[in-house]
């Protein structure tokens, strides 16, 4: 007959802190094993009885609490470590299994292994490797990490019938930034809205990535997509027009919507540039076409909306000069707001969508890394505006510039 057992003693201590756990398993009736400690040594300590346990083999696993974080372009470790009960398997017979899971619950594989045998799928290739730091060290490396990297992995160890898993969180350094079209506000559906994330060097951000950014003072007063699905926008001061003024500030939630249907703004997320972002010097402005070919001959291209407020947030660019960008949207980024530099708040200007043939400014470009140069041309000498799911394009403005 087996019967769970746990055993334990403890004697007077001093005031020595104490960390000894306490040992569960399953046993026959009897105790098979005891450990103590000599007599002149129990003083001040626990003393614990173990407890030894059958051949089920059990596995244990640990991952990592909280979450581990880099930026785009790192290296990471994703902690997991198991050890077994009894610690005599045989590592050739254990199955190590590495998955992403979203918030919609689907599960992507990215890396197994048994033995010496492994596997790595679909954008992991070539990027994700064991770690193997020692006996029961079953941590994975991602190099070279994306933003699509971001997200909630889950560590599974399998020996034979028994299994256990643990989760690590991936979270990135970057920024949240909103973003409408040149088609006005509130015109995105849910795939339109992934694409021009994608277009601007960015993903759809995660409602952590949102709360996060309203922590470090986000206030925006049109809802946008987030990538599970729901519709958001994050109030620092509230007010009437932004669902009322006594309401308390934070990130309010329209739920999920219809992916297909309802058309709302879109909320992005970018992290850490492999290159540059720099204001091309000129003697007088351009339009929009006269800046695409400006950044190329100077070996660049016109930047995204993305690269510039990664370049704002990480690398602190500071200009007070209104310049074309990829979308032929005018920004400008302020690190230290000054006086005829767009009000109190640092942040990145948005002036709207100009006249592209007659409207004349500067123009910021962006310069890979010596690594990456490639530039590619056909891309950049594309009318602006028109996005891989036929958004419309035409030439309202927001703001008279």
């Amino acid at each position: 007959m087996w019967e769970l057992k746990t055993v334990e003693k403890a004697f007077q201590h001093s005031s020595q802190p104490l960390f000894l756990g306490t040992v569960t398993c399953v046993v026959l009736t009897f105790v098979l094993s005891v450990t103590s400690l000599p007599a002149d040594a129990e003083k001040g300590r626990r003393k614990v009885v173990h407890v030894l346990e059958d051949d089920t083999g059990a596995v244990i696993v640990q991952t990592a609490p909280g979450k581990v974080i880099t930026h785009r372009g790192g290296s990471i470790t994703l902690p997991c470590r198991y050890h077994h009960e009894p610690e005599s398997s045989d590592p050739n017979r254990i199955r190590i299994k590495w998955t992403k899971v979203t918030d919609a619950l689907v599960f992507e594989d990215v890396f197994v292994a048994l033995g010496l045998q492994q596997r790595v799928f679909r954008s992991y290739r070539g990027r994700v490797s064991l770690e193997q730091n020692g006996p029961g060290d079953a941590s994975v490396i991602i190099h070279n990490v994306t933003l699509e990297d971001y997200g909630r992995y889950e560590c599974e160890v399998t020996n034979d019938m028994e299994d256990d898993t643990g989760f690590v969180n991936l979270d990135l350094e970057g920024v949240v930034f909103p973003y409408y079209p040149r088609v006005g506000r509130y015109k995105l559906n849910y795939h339109q809205a992934e694409d021009v994330c994608k277009e601007q060097d960015a993903i759809l951000a995660s409602h952590a990535q949102l709360h996060k950014a309203w922590l470090e003072g986000l206030d925006w007063c049109n809802a946008g997509w987030l990538e599970d699905g729901s519709v958001q926008y994050p109030i620092s001061h509230p007010r009437d027009q932004c669902g009322r003024k006594d309401t308390p500030a934070g990130v309010r939630n329209y739920g999920y919507r219809h992916k297909e249907d309802e058309r709302y703004d879109a909320f992005c997320f970018t992290s850490n540039l492999n290159g540059e972002v720099y204001f091309l010097k000129r003697f007088k402005k351009v339009n929009y076409a006269e800046a695409v070919k400006a950044c190329l001959r100077d070996s660049s291209v016109v930047a995204k909306v993305g690269q510039l407020y990664a370049a704002w947030k990480i690398q602190l660019l500071d200009r007070c000069e209104a310049g074309w960008l990829e979308d032929a949207s005018i920004r400008y980024p302020i690190v230290n707001p000054r006086t005829r530099c767009g009000g109190p708040q640092p942040g990145v200007r948005h002036l709207g969508f100009p006249d592209l043939k007659f409207r004349l400014y500067g123009v910021y470009c962006f310069r890979k890394n010596q690594d990456n140069v490639n530039v590619d041309v056909v891309k950049m000498t594309q009318r602006p505006g028109k996005s891989s799911k036929d958004i419309p394009m035409n030439t309202t403005t927001t703001r008279n510039i």
